[in-house]
């Protein structure tokens, strides 16, 4: 299958500094994509940024820009960055996120997962869905998880005050990725912005290491049998580059194809009441497309 063109075009990755989203941004480099990388921690960013140089092919440059995304606040800030310095904005890859095995509140009160997993991409989204509509055809990417089987948002009890266990609420978040992706598709379905989201697989990354040495001894005995961050960041490159994707809006995708997620992730008046309350998180209504 022939690929589209990467060269000239404009990412922006959140998430870049390690595992499947610095390895992303090595592969969209090395396609000739200008690449601007999304971290937390400046000397972090910056090395990531040195290392992709590396392998950019064809003039591609890469940027950086530092963002907590677990704060509102800085996500609008990093929004107002990002088109203040660059024109175009062709993808957008949503792959920051963690899991905490105790609760945790943002610095908007929000409970510290859904705040980074959920919130982030879908507030980053609707702040840049303008100058992506205007470099159209352009994609939005955003890294879910298999792990959603089996999970149901919380509605009643959103910020997770009654129920909170890590790994359950991180499958919440998955869900809550899965949803936003599809109700995104809907919402942009007249125009020429694809929604997407993936499951990466299991892979042998620094994530779910900031949990103690319970979790980090875990994470070690998984490492024979995950993937690379190579391999877990293949489907997201794909996505980027596929030309028949376009086809399908709002979609998720597992190992470079189609899949049907869980029920409660095809639930459509789900994602729409999650939409809707997103907004009102969002410390009320953002502008999206409505078809």
């Amino acid at each position: 299958m022939q690929s589209l063109t990467l060269s000239g075009k404009q990412v922006l990755i959140t998430g870049a500094t390690n595992g499947i989203g610095l390895a992303a941004a090595e592969a969209l480099a090395a396609r000739g994509a200008d690449v601007a990388i999304v971290g937390r921690n400046e000397t972090r960013a910056k090395i990531a940024a040195a290392r992709v140089r590396t392998v950019a092919a064809g003039g591609a440059t890469v940027g950086t820009l530092i963002a907590d995304l677990s704060s509102q606040a800085a996500v609008r800030k990093l929004a107002a960055e990002v088109l203040a310095r660059y024109p175009r904005l062709d993808i957008l890859v949503n792959n920051a996120g963690a899991m905490h095995t105790t609760r945790k509140l943002s610095d908007d009160g929000i409970e510290l997962t859904w705040a980074l997993n959920h919130l982030a991409p879908f507030l980053l989204t609707t702040l840049l869905l303008d100058r992506l509509k205007a470099c159209a055809p352009s994609r939005i990417i955003t890294t879910a998880s298999e792990v959603h089987q089996g999970a149901d948002i919380p509605f009643d009890d959103l910020n997770a005050e009654r129920s909170y266990r890590g790994f359950n609420r991180y499958k919440q978040s998955k869900l809550a990725n899965i949803l936003f992706t599809s109700e995104l598709g809907r919402r942009l379905d007249v125009t020429c912005v694809t929604a997407h989201c993936f499951h990466p697989g299991l892979v042998a990354s620094g994530f779910n290491r900031n949990n103690g040495l319970l979790m980090d001894l875990a994470m070690t005995l998984l490492r024979p049998v995950a993937r690379s961050v190579e391999q877990g960041a293949e489907t997201l490159v794909w996505l980027a580059e596929a030309p028949d994707v376009t086809r399908t809006n709002g979609g998720y995708y597992v190992d470079i194809e189609w899949r049907p997620p869980s029920p409660q992730g095809q639930d459509i008046a789900a994602a729409r009441r999650l939409w809707e309350i997103s907004e009102a998180q969002c410390a009320g209504p953002v502008d999206a497309p409505r078809s």
